[in-house]
């Protein structure tokens, strides 16, 4: 069984006078981010708001118990930070099993 767990993060930065400051403000939550849970995350909206921006982020494992701490932690972090105010956040969650059980993983494309 294979979980995952993404979503995007709206963010409110007040600090931010300019487009410049506010990627060096994306920067330190993204790079701190991927360094403390090893994610996939990046800037995906709000790019020409200078006290805004959306973030998404998807991550990967085997229980879905795991999966919901790992994206409450994710978003506490990124509070905890003080750099940016998240405002909204939408997630969701999905099992893949049926899919992984249905593969015929021992003949490959190059088994032939």
């Amino acid at each position: 069984m294979m979980v995952i767990g993404y979503g995007v993060i709206q963010l409110r930065i007040p600090e931010s006078g300019s487009l410049k400051e506010k990627r060096s403000v994306l920067n330190k939550i993204i790079k701190r981010a991927q360094n403390e849970f090893n994610i996939s995350i990046a800037q995906v909206g709000d790019l020409d708001r200078h006290h805004f921006a959306e973030i998404g982020f998807a991550l990967t494992g085997n229980e879905s118990r795991y999966i919901n701490g790992k994206v409450d932690h994710l978003l506490r972090f990124i509070g905890d930070l003080n750099v940016a105010e998240v405002l909204n956040s939408r997630v969701e969650i999905m099992v893949v099993s049926d899919f992984l059980e249905a593969t015929d993983w021992t003949a490959g494309k190059y088994d032939e």
